[in-house]
């Protein structure tokens, strides 16, 4: 049996694989409802002032990966999946220490800094995924990336809510007791995907921001594809940095309530692509999941930018996270274009775009938050990034249908 064929017998090794980003995904939903109250508590200020720090953490973040995604992911291609996915996730539980012990703000950008450039996790798991799984079965394979994601979101933001009650530290320190147990799963338990006649050399000039680019520029398909990824992050990265502040700010929520509201996105995100993805792409193909997806996602933005009760925000969160359908079919058509010698070069790019749109959105999220919530501002509107963010989600929708020659 030849080694590709050995790793392809391996049914296992996908479950591995998600167990894995599972428990990661985990010690990250542990920590979202914290970051802007541990701002707060270090920065001082009012809600629009943490707004403006948040958003800065979050590009530091993004920042970091934009430059290291395409490098770790093209040293994939070169060296296996298996040793910088462990990389990966030894620097995140090194950041969650240094949030646990951080006595200034500059110690919290230090820690995002350390987390981005090692931030991998899900560029090396799709890219595993991909080495393991015929080419007709990856969109499915990409909706349990996505499920298995969204379950850790259902237990870490309530868990982090409820420790974050205890001593505002606790959930960095879980985090990073967890991330530290899936560094020895890894490295005791994942076996390697990427057989040694499937890898390439490594080449600075692809390995680049600007050469990541490049590759998807080479192709118009890929081009607009990259475009209705970049939405799909900006929008999402706008939620992120404006969510906890928004709430706090109309309704008065603190951490157990958006703890509650932000594991409620990680419950129907895992139903939807654990349980219903693979029916609604045997049903609508790729692209025309993607469409919904997008328009699902605008709705669900929407209502959060003109909910006036609390309860419109959970309505919000169930429409928000059925749009997550977008993301696997995104995935699966950009892993199509690409050679099984290119996995670890395509899903960097993609973690490279979504670096990207980390280092605006949160910036323009946190500057439109200020503006319309501010002592100065011209009405008040806290919803104005989710707006925003609507819009954005019908940009994509154009994008994808000027994708033509996909399956689906």
């Amino acid at each position: 049996m030849s080694e590709a064929a050995a790793v392809d017998a391996r049914p296992a090794s996908v479950v591995f694989a998600l167990v894995a980003l599972g428990i990661d995904a985990l010690g990250i939903g542990l920590i979202i409802p914290i970051v802007p109250a541990l701002v707060r508590e270090l920065a001082g200020g009012d809600a629009s002032n943490a707004a403006f720090w948040v958003g800065a953490l979050g590009t530091s973040f993004a920042a970091a990966q934009l430059f290291a995604a395409p490098i770790l992911g093209g040293l994939s291609d070169r060296y296996g999946r298996r040793p910088i996915l462990l990389l990966s996730i030894t620097g995140l539980a090194a950041d969650y220490v240094l949030l646990a012990a951080a006595p200034s703000l500059a110690w919290l950008f230090v820690g995002r800094l350390l987390a981005g450039i090692t931030a991998s996790n899900v560029s090396a798991i799709t890219a595993y995924i991909a080495d393991v799984t015929p080419p007709a079965l990856r969109g499915q394979r990409f909706g349990l990336v996505g499920a298995t994601f969204g379950l850790g979101f259902i237990v870490g933001p309530v868990m982090g809510g409820l420790l974050g009650e205890v001593w505002l530290r606790l959930p960095f320190l879980a985090a990073a007791v967890l991330s530290g147990c899936n560094a020895l799963y890894g490295l005791f338990v994942l076996p390697e995907s990427l057989p040694r006649a499937r890898r390439r050399a490594f080449a600075w000039k692809r390995a680049s921001p600007l050469g990541t680019l490049r590759v998807l520029r080479a192709d118009p398909m890929l081009a607009r594809l990259a475009i209705a990824w970049s939405c799909i992050w900006f929008s999402l990265g706008m939620l992120q940095s404006v969510f906890v502040l928004a709430t706090g700010l109309q309704f008065g929520w603190g951490v157990r309530q958006n703890g509650f509201a932000l594991a409620g996105m990680g419950v129907v995100q895992t139903v939807v692509q654990g349980l219903l993805l693979r029916h609604v792409l045997r049903w609508l193909g790729e692209r025309r999941t993607a469409v919904l997806g997008f328009l699902l996602g605008a709705l669900g933005q929407a209502m959060f930018a003109f909910a006036g009760i609390g309860w419109l925000i959970y309505a919000g969160v169930v429409v928000q996270s059925l749009g997550a359908i977008r993301m696997p079919a995104i995935r699966a058509l950009f892993s199509a274009r690409g050679g099984p010698e290119r996995q670890g070069e395509i899903q960097g790019a993609l973690a490279a775009l979504q670096a990207l749109m980390g280092i605006v959105a949160p910036l323009i999220g946190a500057s439109v938050f200020a503006f319309f919530t501010g002592a100065g501002a011209p009405f008040h509107f806290p919803g104005a990034p989710f707006l925003l963010a609507a819009i954005v989600n019908l940009l994509g929708v154009a994008m994808i249908f000027m994708v033509t020659g996909e399956p689906g």
